[in-house]
């Protein structure tokens, strides 16, 4: 697929954003300041995560909520209340650690551990 955009990219861009934050602002900084930069570190790291994984994720989830029977997770969440799924709990069980560990691997890898 031909892009649109010149380098750098916008993986590039958050990536050097967040290099900046954790070398230069982060070490010098304190109180607020310290806080937000940690803040604004993590979620720029997440981002990245999320450009780099997203697009199989979304597939792998497709899947996973088509192999149980559903278009998204708003039904999905219909059928657990309604307990339309208790009798493929062993099924649902492993579609939704599936989901929580893909999750994890872009809010916060080190949970996974």
């Amino acid at each position: 697929m031909a892009h649109p955009h010149d380098a750098p990219s916008a993986a590039e861009l958050i990536a050097a954003v967040r290099e900046f934050l954790e070398r230069d602002v982060l070490p010098t900084a304190e109180g607020r300041v310290k806080f937000h930069s940690l803040v604004a570190i993590n979620a720029l790291g997440m981002v990245e995560r999320e450009l780099e994984t997203g697009d199989d994720q979304a597939i792998a989830h497709t899947e996973r909520l088509a192999a149980l029977g559903f278009a998204d997770d708003a039904e999905l969440a219909a059928a657990i209340r309604s307990g339309r799924l208790d009798d493929r709990y062993p099924e649902l069980k492993a579609a939704l650690l599936d989901s929580v560990h893909a999750k994890l691997t872009v809010s916060n890898p080190s949970y996974l551990a």
